[in-house]
């Protein structure tokens, strides 16, 4: 039995996909499906369904995907806690989404004073899906993200808990012409259809932009691009591709009267969002708990 196998069964079990776990595992497709089958033939059975089209678990990969999660976690949780015994110096990991790491986390960090700035901090950037992977796994003691109260963190309630520590905006961005006017705009018109740049499943900000927006359904638009990286879709939108939803805090310098980005539209396609500190109820280490006391005492109510 390789352990590997039985992430391998928990990408694929979440994506469906073979493409996308093997992606999600970093590794080719064809290797991918080898180690699948390995682990299907140390089985003795087929774990997943492969006769349709949208592959599926079989009652036998239901069994072992329950294993398997057991198995990761009591080792992941085993591995945490030898680290801790080995480890000399107490180390905070918090994990970001990329977009939140770039600029709003060095800021943020620096705002919480000295003290907070000599904590060894390991920080893990990663788009939202990975992100709350991570804190169901207890990889990391903190979640940095942003937060819309009409979607939702897809983390039990009841195990989780979060402050507010700034407040951001996502906004709908393209290139500005000569003109100084965005060269795309908002439309409802099925005949003139907008370029857009979209955040894809595993981005958070897609999952606030479609729930948040009411109108946005109605948008007649035309992806052209999907990322789970906001920076990517800034970037598309500098070089003319379309039009992008983006947080305002990484469009500090785009969006200044030498920039290249315009805002497109008004105020109804402009986003308010929370950006919160997430962490599980249950007690953490004595570090942990001072720096999440530290970081309540200290919220900020603006974007930094």
């Amino acid at each position: 039995m390789d352990l590997r196998w039985l992430e391998d069964l928990e990408a694929l079990a979440e994506e469906l996909n073979f493409s996308r776990a093997a992606a999600q595992r970093n590794v080719t497709q064809p290797a991918f499906g080898r180690r699948i089958r390995s682990l299907e033939d140390w089985c003795g059975i087929e774990l997943f369904d492969r006769k349709t089209h949208r592959i599926r678990l079989t009652p036998a990969g239901e069994i072992m995907l329950a294993a398997a999660k057991d198995v990761v976690h009591r080792l992941d949780r085993a591995r945490r806690e030898i680290d801790d015994i080995l480890s000399e110096a107490n180390t905070l990991t918090i994990a970001s989404t990329h977009a939140l790491s770039f600029t709003f986390f060095p800021d943020w960090i620096r705002s919480l004073g000295p003290e907070a700035i000599q904590i060894p901090i390991h920080l893990l950037a990663d788009n939202m899906v990975a992100c709350e992977r991570m804190m169901r796994d207890e990889r990391a003691q903190f979640l940095l993200c942003h937060y819309h109260p009409q979607t939702e963190i897809r983390l039990d309630a009841d195990e989780f808990l979060f402050e507010p520590v700034g407040t951001d905006a996502l906004v709908p961005i393209a290139k500005r012409g000569p003109d100084g006017l965005p060269v795309h705009r908002l439309t409802m018109d099925r005949e003139d259809p907008v370029p857009l740049l979209s955040f894809d499943d595993r981005s958070g900000m897609g999952r606030i932009i479609s729930a948040a927006l009411p109108n946005y359904g109605e948008l007649h638009a035309t992806t052209v691009f999907t990322s789970h990286l906001a920076v990517v879709l800034r970037k598309l939108a500098l070089e003319g591709m379309g039009i992008a939803w983006s947080p305002e805090s990484i469009l500090k310098d785009d969006l200044a009267p030498s920039g290249g980005l315009s805002v497109v539209g008004g105020d109804e396609w402009r986003i308010p969002v929370t950006v919160i500190l997430l962490r599980p109820r249950r007690k953490l280490s004595k570090l942990a708990e001072h720096f999440w006391e530290e970081a309540r005492s200290r919220r900020s109510g603006s974007a930094l």
